[in-house]
């Protein structure tokens, strides 16, 4: 079997016999906070019930925090499990992608037979979006998928532009889907979202509690939509009690802490700004993402290097769009980014 992705800790712990430093997966580098694991594993408790299927005390929740009707949320075991059942919902005949971005998009929508058009972006321009964009929105494309803040660039779509898209897919009536699973660790994640704008178009939203709170491991995501029939449609797309109480418990502990955001966000916005530099002096093509991992571009053995030296890092090349060469790291905390930037140095 081949792993897409990054974070299989248990794979090279059995290659290597011991556990590496891991900066393929972008999580929380402070881990899941004691108040959260506390909350999950008090669940535990009464595992023998069923967890609510409609997960009403969450939504209720994070509709208090979001300011919108708890009708308008449906959470489900991560954000990967909502993609693939919005695609069984949709069931669209041609979709628009960005390259390179989160192969689950591509992946969940070939499930049900849908055409994917690639819109290429372009290293020269840092792999920014662009307003020629929209001239790829066209009444034959039936969903839009964007990522904001994109993965693995990093990049932010500016918010100006994200509404003109917006606009273009509600006048050729196609559905747009923004994966906003990265949104928290930027510095003013409100600014970047188009929730205040969610009656207006037709926009479904991806959020996840997974890489914020360091819940990975527990699964927990949610999408947002004033679509209320889609969202019925999607709950049916898929096997019943998908987020467990231990997950549900947790999403509402994390809600309830409000100092955690504002020290992750501190922390991520000074050790990114670290790595970028040292990555940089270390002779490395660094592009400037605002998220809690880095793009960049070394030689095609680097990632495989550092492996032997207990350090993962994602390597890129299965990306649409990113040639061998190009890996993404995550922000960890001080004392793991100085080991990666002084092993850097080494090789």
């Amino acid at each position: 079997m081949k792993w897409g992705h990054g974070g299989d800790l248990t794979g090279y712990e059995l290659e290597y016999g011991r556990p590496p430093l891991d900066f393929s997966a972008n999580i929380c580098p402070t881990g899941c906070p004691e108040n959260i694991r506390r909350a999950a594993a008090a669940a535990l408790e009464d595992c023998a019930a069923y967890p609510d299927p409609f997960c009403r005390e969450l939504r209720n929740r994070l509709s208090d925090e979001l300011s919108i009707p708890a009708e308008f949320i449906l959470c489900g075991n991560g954000a990967s499990d909502l993609i693939y059942r919005l695609a069984l919902a949709l069931k669209p005949e041609r979709a628009l992608i960005t390259a390179p971005a989160f192969s689950e998009y591509r992946a969940a929508l070939e499930t049900v037979g849908c055409l994917t058009d690639s819109y290429m972006l372009d290293e020269k321009n840092d792999f920014s979006l662009t307003e020629e964009f929209t001239d790829h929105i066209t009444p034959d494309i039936d969903v839009v998928f964007l990522c904001q803040p994109n993965n693995p660039t990093g990049k932010t779509i500016d918010p100006g532009l994200l509404k003109r898209i917006a606009e273009k897919c509600h006048t050729s009536g196609c559905m747009l889907v923004v994966d906003e699973c990265f949104l928290d660790f930027l510095d003013d994640p409100e600014h970047y979202s188009l929730l205040p704008e969610l009656k207006e178009y037709p926009v479904v939203l991806l959020r996840a509690f997974t890489k914020f709170y360091g819940m990975a491991g527990i699964r927990l995501g949610y999408c947002i939509s004033a679509d209320a029939l889609l969202l019925s449609k999607m709950a049916a797309c898929g096997p019943p009690w998908t987020v467990s109480s231990a997950a549900q418990a947790a999403g509402i502990a994390a809600l309830e802490d409000r100092e955690f955001p504002q020290q992750i966000r501190k922390l991520i916005k000074a050790q990114r700004n670290y790595l970028r530099n040292g990555l940089i002096s270390a002779g490395f093509r660094v592009v400037e993402g605002e998220a809690n991992f880095l793009l960049f571009y070394g030689d095609e053995n680097l990632g495989e290097r550092l492996k032997n030296r207990g350090i993962l890092i994602r390597d890129c090349r299965d990306f649409e769009g990113l040639p061998p060469g190009w890996y993404r790291i995550a922000v960890k905390t001080a004392p793991d980014n100085e080991r990666l930037i002084e092993t850097l140095r080494m090789l």
